[in-house]
């Protein structure tokens, strides 16, 4: 056999480029049971099918009452109730059905004889109960695309009723060592035989980057016995390494038999060392010529197999690390236990600063939206804002300086916009956005704030908050509003003088959500007092939150966004279309992550998809106005 001739001194990244092209390499995807996917990547995104947790629960040890009955009640005039009329027994977790409807601890009851109890402080309607969809709601996002399944997620995807999710499928790697001189590790040694470390050190790289080797047996320097080891690999894996065979000597017969097979793309690279790499292509499979040194053999597989691994594979395998962070909010912690605090980490001003998530013990999706985990140590109150913490990464710092740190109102929207890029979304409410704004603890403040004296959304609020500050205001949609109800609509529910009537149940957004305010204008402009509102003081975090108790029967009728009523089969009254839109400091609106967050809004496909869901209007979307 003739010495081969480098035809090639290709610079890398062209090489990459060059090969990928000519592969036109696409990964494979797979359904498999949700319980078997750690560490695999979902192909898409993943919306929960339940609600969790899927009936209203008591969230403590105690009694379960119905709040009416205990109305009055005071150390000078304690309230007597009898059990199973008025009140039954109940454990964490334990249903809560009706007429009950809220929860007392145990350790504020008084046990009397005769099957009574007295309590000295009345309850409210829904205390203590964790309603359905606390955690998660049917039909939001659990999931993004592209996302590296982990230990913390197989919870919520359970809790969501997923047990099946599509992935992508791991990549099969055969791998051929290759050479007379090259032996097993258990064979015994002599002078002139080398032990086949490479293929190990492949099998594991393989591994760690999510595929699935299959290591031959040596190969020895015979033409018909590598091409039979070659086609053999071939039609068992995605991808095969041959190692060693690839340089210029006589018995290197490597890119003869790829381009005897099939064809050769690259031989020759312009890296050192690792130069002698073949990039070769058989029945559409990627077949690659790495050099047997070690350390070159290291650097070709980290240039082009790894890759194409990771492609398969649909994730880059960064290692956790720590990071030094700012705390952005003060956090109060029990002199009792070491606390462990999910948070979410935004690089804000060139700073990492990290905010608290939600520390309940049955959220679930915390974790999965944490981007870190701070600890307070036992016999300290807590950390204040401004303190310098370590935070143990659960993402990597690149991905969260890539990530848009979102807090504010809610809205199924940023959900669309999450799956095209990095979004860390807490739902504050409008004012809770802006005043976390002001704090430097986020990049935007999703608001739609109605201005009762103009009719106007948002200046005003921007004006007030931001006296000396000039901000920007990225256009969002406009949106439609209304009373969300039952299917049918069977208590023909219209106008807000309805939410008074004896029979009607309401659920409420929290203070400060551009819904409550809106809510709240229209009683005074119709002078209706909310106290006479049976469930005012009853709030949710979100739109889908608000759906979700209407739809399970604990509320008749919410105030909310179309999209959310769509969403769940819910009937609709139309109110008004409002403007939800994005505030943010005007210093960040050329940074690299806001456009990417504003091409996505102007995106004709987001738009459409937008719209499709009911209620939008994209007219606007994505254009920026200055605000002094």
């Amino acid at each position: 056999m003739d010495r081969n001739v480098y035809i090639d001194n290709i610079e890398l990244d062209l090489a990459k480029k060059t090969y990928l092209e000519a592969l036109n390499f696409k990964p494979m995807y797979e359904i498999i049971e949700t319980g078997n996917s750690l560490g695999r990547v979902t192909k898409g995104p993943v919306y929960a099918k339940l609600s969790s947790p899927f009936y209203n629960a008591s969230a403590m040890d105690g009694i379960a009452v119905i709040a009416e009955r205990t109305s009055g009640a005071s150390e000078v005039n304690p309230v007597t109730l009898l059990e199973n009329k008025d009140f039954i027994y109940v454990n964490t977790g334990n249903p809560i059905q009706q007429p009950f409807n809220a929860v007392i601890m145990i350790e504020d009851v008084t046990p009397l004889e005769d099957e009574k109890i007295s309590i000295i402080k009345s309850a409210y309607p829904w205390q203590h109960i964790r309603p359905i969809g606390e955690d998660i709601v049917a039909h939001e996002m659990i999931l993004p695309s592209r996302h590296k399944i982990r230990g913390i997620d197989l919870g919520a995807l359970l809790s969501g009723g997923i047990n099946k999710i599509e992935v992508y499928r791991k990549i099969k790697v055969g791998i051929i060592p290759t050479g007379s001189e090259i032996i097993n590790p258990d064979d015994e040694i002599g002078i002139g035989k080398i032990i086949d470390s490479n293929s190990a050190m492949f099998a594991g790289l393989v591994t760690e980057y999510g595929g699935i080797p299959k290591r031959s047996a040596p190969v020895p320097d015979k033409y018909q016995s590598l091409k039979d080891a070659i086609i053999k690999n071939v039609a068992e894996n995605d991808l095969v390494i041959i190692n060693a065979g690839s340089s210029a000597g006589t018995e290197d017969f490597t890119v003869h038999l790829i381009r005897e097979l099939g064809s050769v793309v690259v031989h020759g690279i312009a890296i050192k060392p690792g130069k002698p790499t073949i990039l070769g292509i058989i029945n559409n499979k990627p077949v690659i010529g790495i050099p047997g040194y070690p350390v070159s053999a290291y650097i070709s597989f980290e240039n082009f197999v790894k890759p194409l691994i990771l492609l398969s594979g649909g994730f880059n395998g960064e290692n956790e690390e720590k990071l030094e962070v700012i705390m952005g909010k003060r956090v109060v912690s029990s002199f009792k236990h070491l606390e462990k605090v999910r948070v979410s980490i935004g690089y804000i001003n060139n700073k990492f600063v990290a905010v608290p998530l939600s520390r309940g013990a049955g959220t679930t999706m915390s974790l999965v939206n944490a981007d870190g985990i701070i600890s307070i140590p036992q016999n300290c109150e807590g950390l204040e804002q401004g303190e310098v913490v370590d935070a143990s990464l659960l993402k990597p710092i690149e991905s969260i300086k890539k990530t848009v740190v979102s807090v504010g109102s809610h809205d199924i929207v940023l959900d669309l916009v999450r799956d095209r890029m990095p979004i860390s979304s807490s739902h504050t409410g409008s004012l809770g956005g802006i005043m976390a704004l002001k704090r430097d603890e986020c990049h935007i403040a999703p608001i739609h704030l109605l201005d009762e004296s103009t009719g106007i959304y948002n200046i005003s609020y921007i004006k007030k908050y931001f006296p000396h500050r000039e901000m920007a205001l990225i256009k969002g949609v406009k949106r439609e509003q209304g009373f969300i109800v039952k299917k049918g609509n069977p208590k023909k529910i219209e106008s807000f003088r309805d939410l008074l009537r004896e029979n009607i149940s309401y659920v409420n957004r929290q203070n400060g959500s551009g819904t409550r305010i809106l809510l709240d204008y229209h009683l005074k402009n119709e002078n209706l007092n909310p106290e006479s509102i049976v469930g005012y003081e009853r709030v949710m975090p979100t739109h889908m939150a608000v759906a979700v108790a209407v739809q399970s029967g604990t509320a008749d009728v919410g105030l909310g966004i179309m999209a959310a009523a769509k969403a769940l089969d819910l009937d609709f009254v139309s109110i008004t279309y409002e403007e939800y839109d994005f505030l943010l400091d005007s210093q960040i609106v050329k940074s690299e992550n806001i456009n990417n967050f504003c091409n996505i809004l102007k995106n004709p496909e987001f738009r459409s998809e937008v719209e499709k869901l009911g209620g939008y209007n994209t007219e606007n979307c994505g254009e920026i106005i200055f605000v002094k």
